[in-house]
This record gives C-alpha cells, sequence and structure tokens, in this order.
C-alpha cells in the first residue's frame, strides 16, 4: 500500500507542463516500482537493505531529455552533463570531509536517491561520524532546509539519535555545498541556475560497529529530504596532522600552462612516515595533478635531498573531482619535528582558477609557463616565479604523533604583521612550546587563520571566483578545518574581531560560539575559546565595536555558560593595563589591529599547555 505521501506527490508529477508530460509520465512510472521496499511502512523494521536498493526517486537526467528526471516532483533535475563536467561521475567515491561518498553507479533517468521516510540501511564500520549526501526539494518551488531525526543502530544493540538537515537544493547555502551546477533541467529544458548538493555530518558514539542506519521522515507531503550517499567518516590510522591550511576562496590564477608548483609550508609534529592533502573545494570543475613530490628545504626554492615521489591510489597523477579532497599514498619519508618542506605539483593542462589560501606570511614558487614537470629537480633553477599563495595543498600528516591542536582564526592567527618567512605566527610558537616538553603529550598544531574571517558571516560567498578570500564563516568551515582535520585533539577558536568591526553584535557572535563548542564536544574535542584582542586606534575600531569585544570576552571568561572547557585570555596576555581597548604598543605591529613578534610570542606564553589535554 502507498502511503497518502507518496500518491500526492504522484498528483504533483502529474502537474507538469506539456512539454514533458508525456514522457516524463511513463518514466516517472518505472522511477514509482522500482521502490516497493521503502512504500510500505510495514517493512521498516525487516531486515536493513543497502541504500541504493531502496532508491525510488530520479533526481539526475540527461539534459536533452526533459523529462527523464524528476527530483521535487515538479518535472525539474539535476543535469546529468553537470556533475560529468565536475567529475562526478556514476559509481565514482568522492572523498569529501575524510568521508568517501559514492555517486550511485545507476545511469541518467533511473533512481539514484530515496526520499527519507524511515527506511533502515545496511552499513557497516565505526568512527566518530557519518557524512550524508542530501538534498531537500519543496513542492510549490524553492524552499528551505529539512530537518529530521533518524537514528543509528549499533551492533551491540544500543542506539544513538541524529539530527540531518538538508539544505534546499536551489536555494540552500552555497557556502557550504559539496558541488555546485550551473542548470536546473525543467520539463522545458536546461536552465541557467545554480543547483547544489550537500555532505552533512552528524556524530557516531565512537568506537561501536554501525548495524545499520535509520534514515529521518520526511516533515510531511510537500516537503522531501533526499539521501543519495552515506559513509562513515575515515579513521585517521594513527596518523597526525603536522601542517594545514584552510581554503580561503576560489580565485583567478594567469591563466597557468604546463607548470610546476614550489609550495614551502613548516611542519610542526614529525615522524617515520607522511602524505598530503589536496582539496579542490569551491571549485565547478575537476584539476588535473599530473604528479608531487615532497623534500625536506635546503634554500629558497632548492631542496635539502632529492625530493621524494608522491603517489595517488598507486598512481603518479590525480583527477580531483570539484569539491573532493585526495590524500596521497603512506611515503617512507621522515620528516623532522619543526621543519620547512617543499611540496611540489605538477599541472599540467591549463588552469584558470584554482582554491587557495590567500594569505601565507610565506613565499613560495613555480616555474613559467610551459616549463613541464619539474617535480624531481633538486634546484631551485626553473622555479623562478615568486608565489604568495597555497593552492590545492591543505594538509601535511605524519605517522606515530599524539594528535594535533587546531587553532581556528583571522589574519592575527594567519601570521600577518609577523616577519615573514620566519615561522613566527602564535601558533608556530605555541608547536614549539609543546615540542620542547615531555610532561604532556608533544601535539601538533594546525593554522587554520584565514586572513579577513569571521565568525558569523561568510565573506567568499562559496561559489565561482572572487577577489574576496577570506574565507568562510568560522561555523561554516567548521566541518572542514576542525572537525575532518588528522587526529584532532582540541581546537582554540581566536576569532571576533572582524566581526564586531563590521557591526555583529555581541548577541550574534556568543551563540555561535557556544554551538562550535557543542558540535566539538559532539565528536569528542575539546574545545578552548580565545577573548579577543584589543584594536583601539584601527580606523573602524570604534568604541560600540569595542563595547561589544568586551561584551563576548566577558562571556567567553565566564565559560560560555559552561560550554568551553578552557579559556585562553589572549586579550589579557598584551592589552594596555592604561588603555585596554589598545595593545601594548611594545606589540603592536604597526597598525594597532596585528600584533608584531613580540605579540605572537606573547600570545603563545600565556597558554597553560594544560589545558589543551
Amino acid at each position: 500500500m502507498l502511503r497518502t505521501s507518496q500518491l500526492a506527490r504522484g498528483r504533483r508529477r502529474r502537474r507538469w507542463t506539456a512539454a514533458g508530460a508525456v514522457v516524463a509520465g511513463a518514466l516517472c512510472a518505472v522511477a514509482s516500482t522500482a521502490g516497493p521496499v521503502l512504500a510500505d511502512p510495514a517493512r521498516r523494521d525487516r531486515e536493513p537493505l543497502p541504500l541504493e536498493r531502496l532508491f525510488d526517486n530520479t533526481a539526475i537526467g540527461d539534459a536533452a531529455l526533459p523529462g527523464q528526471a524528476d527530483f521535487d516532483g515538479e518535472g525539474n533535475a539535476l543535469p546529468a552533463q553537470d556533475l560529468a563536467a565536475a567529475g562526478w561521475t556514476p559509481g565514482r567515491t568522492l572523498l569529501i570531509d575524510r568521508s568517501p561518498l559514492r555517486r550511485p553507479p545507476a545511469a541518467e533517468g533511473r533512481p539514484d536517491n530515496v526520499r527519507a521516510a524511515g527506511q533502515a540501511v545496511r552499513l557497516g564500520g565505526r568512527g566518530g561520524a557519518l557524512t550524508f549526501l542530501v538534498a531537500g526539494t519543496t513542492a510549490g518551488g524553492p524552499g528551505g532546509d529539512i530537518t529530521g531525526v533518524g537514528t543509528v543502530r549499533y551492533r551491540d544493540g544500543s542506539r544513538s539519535a541524529y539530527r540531518l538537515t538538508a539544505p534546499d537544493w536551489r536555494r540552500g547555502p552555497l557556502t557550504t555545498k559539496a558541488v555546485g551546477l550551473p542548470h536546473v533541467m525543467t520539463p522545458a529544458g536546461p536552465r541557467a541556475e545554480t543547483t547544489r548538493l550537500y555532505a552533512v555530518t552528524v556524530p557516531l558514539l565512537r568506537g561501536r560497529e554501525i548495524d545499520s542506519v535509520v534514515l529521518p521522515e520526511s516533515p510531511d507531503e510537500d516537503r522531501t529530504l533526499h539521501v543519495f550517499s552515506l559513509a562513515v567518516q575515515g579513521p585517521t590510522n594513527g596518523w597526525t596532522g603536522s601542517w594545514a591550511a584552510s581554503p580561503s576562496g576560489y580565485a583567478a590564477v594567469g591563466p597557468w600552462t604546463d607548470r610546476t608548483l614550489r609550495l614551502v609550508v613548516h611542519g610542526s609534529a614529525g615522524g617515520p612516515r607522511t602524505r598530503i592533502r589536496l582539496e579542490n573545494t569551491f571549485a565547478p570543475r575537476p584539476v588535473r595533478i599530473g604528479h608531487a613530490t615532497i623534500a625536506l628545504r635546503g634554500h629558497g626554492a632548492a631542496a635539502a635531498g632529492k625530493p621524494r615521489e608522491l603517489t595517488f591510489g598507486g598512481r603518479a597523477g590525480a583527477d580531483i573531482p570539484a569539491g573532493a579532497q585526495q590524500f596521497s599514498d603512506p611515503l617512507g619519508f621522515r620528516v623532522p619535528e619543526d621543519a620547512d618542506l617543499l611540496v611540489s605539483l605538477h599541472l599540467p593542462g591549463t588552469v584558470r582558477a584554482l582554491p587557495v589560501h590567500s594569505y601565507t606570511n610565506q613565499v613560495s614558487y613555480m616555474t613559467a609557463d610551459g616549463a613541464g614537470d619539474r617535480t624531481g629537480d633538486g634546484g631551485a633553477g626553473a622555479f623562478g616565479v615568486p608565489l604568495d599563495s597555497w593552492p590545492l595543498l591543505t594538509g601535511v600528516d605524519v605517522s606515530d604523533g599524539a594528535g594535533s591542536v587546531v587553532a581556528l582564526g583571522d589574519s592575527i592567527t594567519d601570521g600577518e604583521r609577523s616577519t615573514p618567512g620566519a615561522n613566527g605566527r602564535w601558533p608556530d610558537l605555541l608547536g614549539r612550546r609543546l615540542r620542547a616538553q615531555h610532561a604532556l603529550p608533544r601535539l601538533g598544531v594546525l593554522n587554520e587563520g584565514i586572513s579577513g574571517n569571521r565568525v558569523v558571516t561568510d565573506r567568499y560567498p562559496g561559489d565561482n571566483t572572487s577577489t574576496v578570500l577570506s574565507g568562510v564563516s568560522a561555523g561554516h568551515r567548521f566541518e572542514r578545518d576542525v572537525l575532518a582535520q588528522t587526529s584532532a585533539r582540541t581546537v582554540i577558536v581566536f576569532e571576533g574581531v572582524n566581526d564586531i568591526r563590521a557591526g555583529t553584535t555581541a548577541q550574534q557572535v556568543i551563540p555561535v560560539l557556544r554551538a562550535m563548542a557543542a558540535r566539538a564536544h559532539e565528536r569528542g574535542l575539546r574545545f578552548a575559546a580565545a577573548t579577543i584582542a584589543p584594536c583601539g586606534g584601527f580606523h573602524d575600531c570604534t568604541p560600540q565595536a569595542d563595547a561589544e569585544r568586551v561584551a563576548i570576552n566577558r562571556d567567553i571568561r565566564a565559560g560560555g555558560g559552561g560550554t568551553y572547557d578552557a579559556v585562553l585570555d589572549l586579550d589579557a596576555a598584551i592589552r594596555d593595563p592604561r588603555h585596554p581597548e589598545r595593545m601594548l604598543p611594545a606589540l603592536d605591529g604597526g597598525d594597532h589591529l596585528h600584533p608584531n613578534d613580540a605579540g605572537m610570542r606573547a600570545f603563545a606564553d600565556s597558554i597553560d599547555l594544560r589545558t589543551l589535554i
């Protein structure tokens, strides 16, 4: 027996325009008969089935065949050609936030997702989180987020509830999308309009083996939560993050043709094996890596020894789909503690835009056009072009470490006004303090600062190239830049000065900080909140802005209503006692907003290392 909501959806399908009704009606009949397993509520408690056996909706269709698919009950769909152009080909597994999400292998015009209605999905594995590839649809046109509560069943008989929110496929935020597509398929044909799919992660009970996942119920017959894929977030398997950088936006470059990039990065933790992480965040198209190497840095762009070849699934190169990430294979290459590294990437084609970390406080290098693959060069001769960003590279991991501290911040954390190339950012100095002692675990420190970043507001719009490269908000990047980082144990959040300077109030900032703390706790991380440093004297750091800063700091010092595990009073570390709205002149980098090298050291030295464990 069909549920009432499914009959209603069938009636909505018949409202299509005449242009697509005949073809679409026939194909929808095929789709509706493909999903009898989930249509009968009495079958929900039976043995769970693989997700693809539960598919009852067709969201993806050929752009040349309007009406082949009906995602939203109104005859609209995702164009298969757009997904293929993004590298999301049928059956391909895409790694997003360490979760191996598989695009359904179904051919265009066949069921490729399930409308969540309490079905039980067979799934194994264990980990700290579960990621869904989802989107929401609303009858009658674009709607808002769709949220439902589901259940994870474990092999030991225990259960945990989760709340899954699917943003709308046509109006949801671009800043959190997994992939954006340039068209919507309508019954009359393709139309230029950005459509989206989302990767949404929810916590699991750590250490327990999953038996099955019960999907949420869609809230009503007109609003549907669609699930395309789900996967357990991959374990870190003994890896520790040694270096990291956040994608701050998608930037136009060159164009560059057949160039090799030589990126200079400074690690924290050391270990006998290493791997790198590349991310094609925010991109609309795949990027091709022809070859990659890693080496210890000698001087400038020269290596101290022969660069070592990195591979990807046993191959020299990799194609990274839009929005996805790629880890290299483990390499027996010892990375010393506190070492400069050279990561070289050959881009064999012509590249016009790339995801970047825009401010590095460090000069990297690249070749001129047409130089080809120079990743194996030990010398600096071919690398005559300076580069002031870190494209594509977001992480370097080492084996046998103790885990990592993640520093989430803005330009102060990014190191602006500290000496360029000296690795004197406060997270660098904190890492050296951790490695200089033996009473506590010698954690790596990952710098996830983005110049210009805010807690509440997105700066980078989340789609296409932009000259604004200040990242999406701390709240929107928290999953990627904190929770999905390799062996993250503690997060320090030191942000908010850009918010209050832009007119954001304490009442807006405080709930986001507390929500991030709750998310960290769900995933087993400690949350250390840092007070906002003074900025009096900077052109837009007004008395009203300072009043908001003081209010936020008051809440932080009070522990955020009991939500913070530790409070780091970085404000007190550098403020002028006679003028508490300003930093001490001896610690001022010159603009009254960014500390100098001495100010960076004051931050790092003020942190009680025991609060990080």
